[in-house]
This record gives C-alpha cells, sequence and structure tokens, in this order.
C-alpha cells in the first residue's frame, strides 16, 4: 500500500491549491469531486512520499480552511502515473530521464531519476527554472547546498555540470535514500551527501546555495540561506509565484536580485551580496 495526501479547498482556489503541491515537488495531482454540491469544494489527490510525519508535517503548512487527511491506496494505482512519464529536456544537451525509461538523448548529458518514495522527477517548472539559473552561477569545483533535496535532482545535475562538493538537506528520510540512489544511479555518490540535517545546524559556506521551496518556508530559513552564502556565492530560490516573490526578496535583504528566469508562472530567483 502507498499514502496518499487528499486536499479539500473550495473550488474557487483549486488552481491555487494545486499550485502549492506542485511546488511541494508532487509528481502528479488528480482533482476529484468534493463533498457535495452545496459545499462547492473540490479534492485533490497526489502523494508526497510514505513517510506519514514528513507528509503531515509538510501538509501542516497550509491555510487552515483546507482539509486535508492521509489515505492507504494500492500500489498500483499510486504508481499509475508513471506510465506517462517523459523526458524533461532543461537545455539542449542537459535531460532529466525517469529510470525506467529507455531514451534516445542523443549525446546530450541526461540524469536519471528514480523518484522512490521522495519528491520530484524533474519534470516542475520550478525544477527546470532553478536548474537553468544553477547552470549560470555554477563553475568547476564548486561547493553547492541543495534545499530540499527531493529525489537529489539539482544537487545530482550540480555535480554532472562540474561542482565539487554538495550538501542535499531535506526533512523526509525518504529524500535522503532516493538521493542516495540517484546519485549512485549517475556516478557522484561520492559528492552528494543527503541528510535531515536542519539547516540550522548546517555549518560551512557554499559558492552556490539552491532553495526550491515554497515562500514561507524561505522566509523562515531568510537567516541561515545568508550565513550559509560565501562572499561571493550565489543563492538561487524558486517555488514562488512569477509575479509574487518581493516578500521572499525583502526577507533575504541584503542580498540583490541579479537575474530572474520565469517559467509557466512560476520564478526562479538569483541573489548574491
Amino acid at each position: 500500500m502507498s499514502l496518499a495526501l487528499v486536499l479539500t479547498v473550495p473550488a474557487s482556489e483549486t488552481e491555487l491549491a494545486a499550485d502549492a503541491l506542485w511546488a511541494l515537488g508532487v509528481l502528479a495531482v488528480e482533482e476529484r469531486g468534493g463533498d457535495g454540491p452545496q459545499d462547492h469544494f473540490v479534492e485533490l489527490w497526489t502523494s508526497l512520499g510514505d513517510d506519514a510525519a514528513s507528509v503531515t508535517a509538510a501538509a501542516e503548512g497550509f491555510p487552515a480552511r483546507w482539509r486535508w487527511r492521509l489515505v492507504d491506496v494500492d500500489d498500483s494505482v499510486a504508481d499509475a502515473w508513471r506510465a506517462h512519464a517523459g523526458a524533461t529536456w532543461v537545455a539542449d544537451d542537459l535531460v532529466i530521464v525517469p529510470a525506467w525509461l529507455d531514451i534516445d538523448t542523443a549525446g546530450a548529458r541526461a540524469v536519471h531519476i528514480e523518484p522512490g518514495a521522495a519528491f520530484g522527477l524533474g519534470n516542475h517548472p520550478t525544477t527546470v527554472a532553478t536548474i537553468r539559473a544553477m547552470c549560470t552561477a555554477l563553475f568547476d569545483g564548486a561547493v553547492v547546498l541543495d534545499v530540499g533535496c527531493g529525489s537529489g535532482v539539482l544537487g545530482i545535475v550540480a555535480c554532472v555540470l562540474g561542482a565539487a562538493r554538495v550538501e542535499a538537506i531535506d526533512i523526509s528520510p525518504a529524500a535522503v535514500s532516493a538521493t542516495q540512489d540517484n546519485a549512485a544511479r549517475n556516478g557522484v555518490a561520492g559528492r552528494v551527501h543527503p541528510s535531515t540535517t536542519p539547516i540550522g545546524e548546517v555549518d560551512g559556506s557554499f559558492d552556490v546555495i539552491v532553495a526550491n521551496v515554497l515562500a514561507p518556508t524561505l522566509i523562515e530559513m531568510s537567516a541561515d540561506l545568508r550565513r550559509l552564502l560565501a562572499p561571493a556565492g550565489v543563492l538561487v530560490i524558486s517555488g514562488v509565484l512569477a509575479d509574487r516573490f518581493d516578500h521572499v526578496v525583502d526577507a533575504l535583504a541584503p542580498l540583490q536580485v541579479i537575474d530572474v528566469d520565469r517559467l509557466e508562472g512560476w520564478a526562479a530567483v538569483s541573489l548574491r551580496a
């Protein structure tokens, strides 16, 4: 059995709620009828992995007016999305490929990802935009921090592009095992170090920090993001809407915006001291 998260929201807020789920790194969202026509509610069914504690922690960040519950579902139903998964071309020479697919990548660098019970196949606009922004900031030998690593996509791409070391952190134990497996799958296991270490306990200085998480979480961890960024480093944040991220940037002051990559209504914002 697998664990499904069911989010019940007013019909008028369906798109907003779906965006919140996508920003968490879900792989699919199914919309169903809710509590009855008189209530004008809809249910959004998705998966955030099988770690009930981690899913609960994520769901508790939703607005109080949104109701949620956890449901056990048959594995065959939970994995139905896999039949529809495809490669995600980030650039002409870089592609994210679901690990179970055999795809001709025409000589491009291919990163193969199996999300398992973690978040993220690498196909969400926030992930693609973050990778593109990260590519601009990266250099050979860079030390990278991936905050909210999920299945490890960002850190693994960073190593494929020349990073010397990636510290990858996430609140979910499932993310640690998924990142370890995917790093090994892509030949960079020795350079990617996943853990559930809270960002407040991370030490060091990082040339590039990527944080593809929701805006409230970015604001909450803003002091640590500033603390951990090297003097000439670049912070890339995502999980924010293309036209609504000023409040996050304000929380990160005195870091200054140097670039914004927008994609399908989302943004990846690059900042530097």
